[in-house]
């Protein structure tokens, strides 16, 4: 597992790490600090690997990133740690449209093209 706060090329994340189905690569973004989890199997696990790292829960957000993909929709927004009814957040995706696009920022702040 590996914690991006420094920018990376988009090509080393998938040439790096766990990559499903030949697809996507998952990742978990902490909204508070600006960083990225990425390189395992399951987001669980990249969640966790945060909360050892001093992240909170609520700050945590599941996402896929696609190979191939270019523009803003090689971003999936898709994980059962998403799921937080507590925070209104009822289903697999980020509802939250303000979220999604701090997500959005701090890929594009994180990974370059």
């Amino acid at each position: 597992m590996k914690i991006i706060e420094q920018p990376v090329s988009k090509a080393s994340i998938f040439q790096d790490s766990i990559v499903i189905d030949d697809q996507y690569v998952k990742a978990v973004v902490d909204v508070e600090k600006e960083i990225i989890a990425y390189d395992a199997g399951m987001h669980v696990d990249l969640e966790g690997f945060l909360l050892e790292q001093g992240s909170e829960q609520k700050n945590l957000w599941g996402i896929n990133l696609l190979k191939g993909i270019e523009g803003e929709t090689w971003v999936e927004f898709d994980s059962m740690i998403n799921i937080r009814p507590a925070q209104n957040n009822r289903s697999r995706s980020v509802e939250d449209e303000e979220i999604r696009n701090k997500i959005m920022a701090i890929i594009n702040k994180c990974i370059t093209v």
